[in-house]
């Protein structure tokens, strides 16, 4: 395997992640990562070796655009019933809290949660998921935020319980 095969497939696991959050859907989330890493490797000549990540992240998001485009006539999104796995790869945690946040992200728009999958999960900075959206900085930002306070007031609102007194 080349250096740059090698660089390729070391990012495959945040990759698979992001195509998650893309899809929604596990086995078309793997399409999307396979279809990306072979246009990868057909252009690696127009690498110009800045940041791979952000490279392949931008062709991972041209092809799935490129997708919906030709697919306009069938559902976009399909509902995925593991977000902690495209939060962390086996990460532990409290169930009930994996699903209310799994719940919550579903909520998002598909804007909002790329910017947030992107940015939180994947560790982005602004300037690079600007580039690979193709939009400008402060759209970034900006469906981050909404991002954040849509999350923020669903949960708030799961934790409404009501407690009646025995008089």
């Amino acid at each position: 395997m080349t250096d740059f095969e090698e660089r390729v497939v070391a990012h495959l696991p945040g990759l698979r992640r992001f195509a998650r959050s893309l899809c929604r859907d596990a086995l078309e989330a793997e399409d999307l990562v396979q279809d990306c890493v072979a246009r990868a490797f057909a252009a690696r000549r127009s690498f110009r070796g800045d940041n791979l990540k952000a490279w392949l992240a931008t062709i991972m998001v041209n092809h799935f655009r490129g997708n919906l485009r030709r697919a306009r006539s069938r559902p976009v999104m399909l509902p995925i019933d593991d977000w902690q796995a495209r939060l962390a790869d086996g990460g532990q945690g409290d169930p009930v809290a994996q699903n209310r946040l799994s719940t919550a992200i579903d909520q998002l728009g598909p804007d909002q949660r790329v910017v947030l999958m992107l940015v939180v999960v994947e560790g982005y900075r602004y300037e690079e998921v600007a580039q690979i959206l193709s939009v400008p900085v402060g759209t970034v930002m900006s469906r981050l935020s909404r991002a954040r306070r849509l999350l923020a007031e669903i949960l708030r609102g799961d934790n409404i319980v009501e407690f009646r007194s025995r008089r």
